[in-house]
């Protein structure tokens, strides 16, 4: 049975997003409003789209108006509405690879007026947007890497983080996530894709590459397992509701269609699923690790990356025991402990 079939999908798929969508930064009133006149979960890009336009228009107005701060928080609020609206594994991919470039444009638009040091940084299999701290001297520098349907537009609150503790951040989006969903499929060798970004990092002025760090939330939270095990230049890893290994037999069709969207074919998909294991890698991680998890995060067929640090040889857990996936729930009792653990192991 695929997603859109299953029966009652549209009550429970709105309740367990709400403290997603907190997390990522939307206004909980407006997702309520935006979610209360769905019949069908088919209507969900829809009907996030138009909240992401509204917002649009009304950074367009504020910007015409020389209100320079209203403009670029509006720009920022669409793009988090716009990244919402293609969560799902819609059967319209054309209107899914529009909704992910209007993200991208809305943050280009954001940076651009708050931002303006902010530079884009592109290569082979990813792209993003680095953002430097307002400290002096070279900052060290975070990679944040999203998970299976997410982008480089959701996680504003750790990017913020960070930034704040002096780090500058590279987040981007890698093959089959974000702008590059439509033409590329997930790499499960994501070190590959984590190494080009920091070769480009190279190019940029005011960072300290020797001290770099990799974290990665939710499917991402494996790729970051899978760079700190095989890419020296890292300094430190963390994982957030990051998956050790999985079961596809046992996955919910929610994940199994989207790994079926983004790979191309449902024998693509499996074989990509038949991948993600850490039994083997979880001992050759050895940098400083750090793996976040919520006591309620519990999706069949994921086993959850609490085994990894009994198993990687320098890693500590943060359980945070009401936690759900992502910690939506539970954000002052992670996001600020990460953030303090990452600034401290680059300083």
């Amino acid at each position: 049975m695929s997603f859109f079939d299953t029966p009652d999908q549209l009550p429970a798929f709105v309740e367990v997003n709400r403290p997603r969508a907190h997390g990522a930064g939307l206004d909980l009133y407006e997702y309520d409003r935006a979610t209360a006149g769905l019949t069908s979960l088919l209507d969900w890009p829809a009907a996030f789209g138009a909240v992401g336009q509204h917002h649009l228009d009304e950074a367009v107005r504020a910007a015409a108006e020389g209100r320079t701060v209203t403009a670029g928080a509006g720009y920022r609020c669409a793009a988090r509405w716009f990244h919402a609206a293609g969560l799902l594994p819609h059967p319209d991919r054309a209107a899914a690879a529009r909704l992910a470039t209007a993200a991208d444009e809305a943050m280009r638009a954001s940076l651009a007026l708050l931002e303006p040091d902010a530079r884009r940084v592109e290569g082979e299999g990813f792209a993003g947007w680095l953002r430097r701290p307002a400290a002096d001297g070279a900052a060290p520098v975070v990679l944040v890497v999203p998970g299976m349907d997410s982008s480089k537009e959701e996680f504003h609150a750790l990017v913020d983080a960070l930034l704040a503790r002096g780090v500058a951040v590279l987040a981007i989006d890698g093959p089959g996530q974000g702008v590059l969903a439509a033409d590329s499929a997930p790499e499960p060798d994501y070190h590959r894709v984590v190494g080009r970004a920091l070769d480009a990092l190279a190019a940029h002025d005011g960072l300290d590459l020797a001290r770099a760090a990799v974290v990665g939330l939710s499917l991402g939270g494996y790729y970051a397992a899978v760079a700190a095990a095989h890419e020296p230049r890292l300094r430190a890893a963390v994982t957030v509701s990051g998956p050790y290994r999985l079961d596809w037999d046992a996955l919910p069709p929610f994940v199994t269609d989207t790994l079926v969207q983004r790979c191309g074919t449902p024998e693509a998909a499996r074989a990509f699923a038949a991948r993600l294991d850490l039994t083997d890698l979880a001992p050759a991680i050895t940098l400083p690790l750090l793996v976040v998890e919520g006591g309620e995060d519990r999706i069949p067929g994921v086993t959850n990356a609490t085994v990894l640090a009994r198993h990687a040889l320098n890693a500590e857990l943060l359980l945070v025991p009401h936690g759900n996936h992502l910690l939506g729930t539970a954000l002052p009792d992670w996001l600020p402990t990460t953030a303090d653990w990452l600034a401290t192991r680059l300083a």
